[in-house]
């Protein structure tokens, strides 16, 4: 509602906006956000929330957090609900960051609700609309991705295109070898696909069209397009691009977490698949 809008959202706006945080995924559900198992109890005035969430970006940094919880166990994706709870909130604590492959700026952590009580007005729409609303906030959040890991691609091909120009074997540069140059124009191809079905998704969500179907196409197409193309800078770079002077091979670190977060690359062909068989 507009009260919750002027409360948190406002901030955002300005000029040092708050972290916040998605709290989704839990020690048993991860893909599978209808098993949630944290439980908003209903209590005079509010909800008292327990559970555990895990892998939370911005865990332990965010100033709020918007936690998914069921308000009727055993009900599925009915009885799922979003609530936002506040940093400094009694019975809320994170976990330690969570050691990483990649992409270590994130810091990720799990969460802990200890009975953490919440007014009614820190409840998100009704309840039971929580399933809905996170479906929509996956098809925004999925092209948004799309666009990450389409720009680490396209960076992973820039970089072994210079490089590729300017070392030398065999009399040659390596650009001018056949397996190199194909290579490349593999990239090439890969980075401009994902870079379409990206635009196509986000343009479709602008003119409020649903894009659920296309929205995973682009994440699914860019993050494996993320992974191969920073796999393949790799191997242009031969030895060095395992070493750390160069940057491609934290690319390919980084670009595997691409392919998980948002729903894994199974999740998108799933959800690709149904799209079709409507």
């Amino acid at each position: 509602d507009e009260a919750q809008r002027e409360r948190w959202l406002r901030a955002l706006t300005g000029a040092d906006p708050p972290l916040g945080a998605l709290a989704i995924s839990e020690p048993q559900s991860g893909s599978d956000a209808a098993s949630i198992r944290t439980h908003a109890r209903r209590v005079n005035g509010g909800y008292v929330l327990s559970g555990q969430k895990a892998w939370t970006s911005n865990g332990g940094v965010a100033r709020f957090y918007v936690v998914f919880a069921t308000v009727a166990p055993g009900t599925g994706h009915r009885g799922i609900t979003g609530f936002v709870i506040e940093d400094g909130d009694p019975g809320f604590s994170c976990g330690p960051p969570i050691r990483k492959m990649g992409q270590r700026a994130i810091r990720n952590t799990e969460l802990f609700l200890d009975d953490v009580f919440l007014s009614a007005d820190r409840r998100l729409g009704d309840e039971g609309e929580g399933f809905r609303g996170l479906m929509q906030t996956f098809d925004r959040s999925r092209v948004t991705l799309a666009a990450s890991a389409t720009g680490l691609a396209r960076a992973a091909l820039e970089f072994s295109v210079a490089y590729a120009k300017e070392r030398s074997q065999f009399g040659k540069p390596i650009a001018q070898h056949q397996a190199v140059g194909f290579r490349l124009a593999d990239m090439a191809l890969r980075v401009d696909a994902s870079r379409l079905l990206t635009w196509r998704a986000a343009a479709m969500l602008d003119r409020g069209a649903p894009a659920a179907t296309e929205a995973a196409m682009a994440k699914l197409h860019a993050s494996e397009t993320a992974m191969w193309c920073s796999w393949a800078a790799v191997q242009t770079l031969g030895g060095w691009g395992y070493s750390r002077d160069y940057p491609v091979e934290k690319w390919m670190r980084d670009a595997k977490l691409e392919e998980i977060e948002e729903g894994t690359s199974d999740i998108q062909r799933l959800i690709i698949a149904r799209g079709l068989l409507q």
